[in-house]
């Protein structure tokens, strides 16, 4: 690109200046000479310059023009190469880069400083590596517990994902990324990344609603004095998987360096282990399926074969009875097998009849059903007779989502203010849970409609009814009037868990034996979400998408395509090599012959490959809750814009651009090409045009920007915008 417009507005006031004091030196010793002479004298020199007057007006215009053409190399000597060597060497400051500075076409006190710098920066860089060295002696015991507890999840045969409290990935093992690429809608696109991912949200795959649940039950059993809680919970995803996940908090140390109890840690994050079970589920469902309706359904025909063939065996039996009775025997048999070959091609989809459930204390589940009930529904919730040994095994979010619905429509129908919820052992070894209230009854067939209908409660909805609830978990439900209190119950029969009487002594008992081992000492935790507005949001603790795209020419709106897509993530100021975006794109036209020997992609390698409208949703997906970043970010996102309306998506984030952002921290260097950029900031450049190749260059480029635009107070992304918009080359337009 041409010579910064800053650097030519500064040598045109500099040659003004000169040209300005070459005049102002003329016309002043003319006036001083003037003054000098007699009337006589001046009136002789009027008359013999007064004709040469034009002669010497261009005299005094080549003197200036001679001046201000000398003044440019004193302006390139003086001026131009001190801006640029500075620039360079705030790169050598900030960064670790390590470029060898030259004093350009500066004079020699410049080309001495130059060298200097050069001098001073390999000491520097020596003294860096004297100190890595000796900080790599010292960490090699930290180093090795790393790589134990990299090992450790790199063999685990469960998905591990760590989180902090917002819900942000910190740490997944290789497993828990091919879980998540199973459970990906685009698998062969996005290969999962768009799920799973340092500071991704695991809010993506689960619930937040469910997520929350669970930790507020381990922060109960916290409460009470376990020491290392666990809860589980079963949930499916939007691909249709079914997913178990125990989870584990993690506990923070500010109260360990306080000299306090261990226990009193806050939770800083939680452990989910994840296990997909639905193929055993469907598995297992399907069997007892299989067996209740062989079992249910062949007891009938089972009877009449046994009848049949008793009478068959009298030899007194007329014929005529004799071939009805052998009628019978055929239909019953062919019913049988009509049955057999019925069930055999049946589909296992249903996954309502039983569901894995979790094992909670019953006084858990009473203060989760009454934080619940009375947050949603604004109906005050009394616990009474409630048996604190009972320990259920159930799907808490189901079943709170049941009681909260069946309190709302109490509320709705008999403008009630106030339930009980009671709690106590019931008949058939299950536990017996009233929601209980005072006054009007509602009638048998309203109580029908309710277990019938979907529930809702408030904004959220759920596809499942009460029923549905009541036999995922096996149990019983019905309506009863206390008429001698006035009073009205829907009782839930639940089941139990085993081991009910040991199960909080032995817990306790174990974990207090001892404390969990460390595999490292470094925070995973540090990190949390800000409630301040995005661009309010300091760069450096921003997550980042910087992608790049391939295109079969220069034009978008000449109806050049994207062939290619590469993207990259930034999190906490690292780039995440292996949580990257590339997909080759079919563009279904020609590709430019001038644009192949650039990025090198030829019409087969595209041909069959997945359209824009395949590829388009599963980047968006990837690049969710990020920032984007891009070289000329400009021409990219162009193309992206003149796709969403056709797949129904907006990528309406914060878009960052490296190429404005080097001009604001480099306004005086000639070019701002990446592959300049690159190489004023020691960036190898490593597949050059590809999309991947690109993107990865641009995130090391974005890196090394960071401290420069905070050097020179640009700290934000709302400051980084604003300034980016203000340089020349913001005015480009695609």
């Amino acid at each position: 690109m041409r010579r910064n417009r800053q650097l030519a507005v500064t040598l045109a006031i500099v040659a003004a200046a000169a040209a300005s004091l070459l005049a102002a030196f003329f016309i002043g010793s003319g006036a001083l000479v003037w003054t000098t002479l007699s009337e006589r004298e001046r009136a002789v020199l009027a008359d013999v310059l007064g004709p040469r007057l034009p002669l010497l007006l261009m005299v005094a215009i080549f003197a200036v023009g001679a001046a201000v053409i000398s003044v440019q190399p004193v302006f390139r000597r003086w001026i131009a190469a001190p801006s640029r060597l500075l620039e360079r060497a705030r790169v050598l400051l900030t960064t670790d880069a390590t470029p060898e500075l030259t004093g350009g076409r500066g004079a020699a006190a410049v080309q001495g400083l130059a060298h200097v710098i050069n001098e001073l920066a390999r000491q520097r860089d020596q003294l860096k590596r004297d100190i890595a060295q000796e900080v790599a002696r010292a960490s090699r015991g930290v180093e090795q517990e790393r790589n134990r507890l990299a090992a450790l999840m790199s063999e685990l045969t469960q998905s591990v994902v760590v989180c902090n409290l917002d819900g942000r990935v910190l740490l997944y093992n290789n497993r828990a990324r091919m879980q998540f690429r199973a459970l990906s809608e685009a698998p062969t696109l996005a290969g999962g990344a768009e799920l799973i991912g340092l500071g991704r949200s695991i809010y993506s795959v689960f619930d937040r609603r469910l997520v929350a649940h669970a930790l507020e039950s381990v922060q109960q059993r916290l409460q009470r004095g376990e020491a290392s809680p666990t809860a589980q919970f079963v949930t499916t995803t939007r691909a249709g998987q079914l997913l178990r996940a125990q989870m584990t908090p993690v506990r923070g140390v500010a109260a360990e360096e306080a000299q306090a109890e261990p226990d009193s840690a806050p939770i800083t994050g939680f452990v989910l282990l994840l296990e997909n079970i639905t193929l055993d589920y469907e598995r297992e469902s399907g069997r007892e399926r299989l067996l209740h309706d062989l079992t249910e359904g062949s007891r009938g025909s089972l009877a009449n074969l046994q009848a049949a063939v008793e009478m068959l065996e009298d030899d007194n039996l007329d014929p005529a009875m004799r071939e009805r009775f052998r009628r019978v025997a055929r239909e019953e048999a062919q019913a049988m097998s009509r049955r057999i070959n019925e069930l055999a091609a049946q589909s296992a989809h249903a996954l309502i009849t039983r569901w894995p459930l979790e094992e909670m204390l019953g006084t858990d589940f009473v203060q989760a059903a009454q934080r619940r009930i009375e947050a949603s529904t604004g109906v005050r919730i009394v616990a009474a007779d409630v048996d604190g040994m009972l320990w259920l095994k159930l799907d808490s979010f189901s079943l709170l989502q049941t009681l909260a619905y069946l309190a709302q429509r109490l509320r709705d129908e008999l403008d009630l203010k106030t339930l009980t919820l009671r709690l106590a052992m019931g008949e058939a070894g299950r536990a017996r849970l009233d929601l209980v209230w005072t006054g009007r009854a509602v009638s048998t067939e309203t109580v029908m409609s309710w277990e019938m209908d979907p529930m809702s409660i408030g904004d959220e909805m759920s596809s499942l009814t009460v029923r549905d609830v009541v036999q995922r978990h096996g149990g019983e439900f019905w309506f009863e009037r206390d008429r001698v209190r006035h009073q009205g119950f829907f009782r839930f029969l639940l089941p139990l868990a085993s081991n009910v009487g040991t199960r909080i002594e032995t817990d306790t008992a174990f974990t207090r034996a001892g404390s969990r081992p460390e595999y490292y000492d470094f925070d995973l935790f540090a990190t949390s979400e800000s409630s301040r507005a995005l661009d309010e949001r300091r760069l450096a603790e921003l997550v980042y998408t910087v992608f790049d795209t391939e295109t079969t020419g220069l034009d978008p709106a000449a109806g050049d395509e994207i062939i290619q897509i590469g993207a990259a993530r930034l999190v906490n100021g690292k780039l995440l090599r292996n949580e990257c975006f590339e997909q080759l794109v079919d563009p279904k036209r020609s590709i430019s012959q001038a644009s192949i020997p650039i990025h090198g992609i030829t019409p087969d390698m595209v041909a069959g490959k997945p359209t824009i409208d395949e590829v388009l949703p599963a980047f968006h997906s990837y690049a969710r809750e990020t920032v984007l970043v891009a070289h000329n970010a400009a021409f990219d996102m162009r193309y992206l814009q003149l796709k969403e309306e056709r797949v129904g998506l907006r990528f309406d984030q914060p878009v960052l651009d490296t190429l404005l952002l080097s001009a604001v921290v480099h306004p005086n260097q000639e070019s701002h090409r990446l592959e300049d950029v690159a190489e004023r900031f020691g960036v190898t450049l490593i597949g050059r045009h590809t999309a991947l190749g690109d993107a990865m260059v641009t995130a090391e480029v974005f890196l090394k920007l960071i401290p420069l635009l905070a050097e020179r107070g640009i700290v934000t992304l709302g400051q980084a915008r604003e300034a980016s918009q203000k340089t020349y080359f913001a005015r480009l337009k695609y």
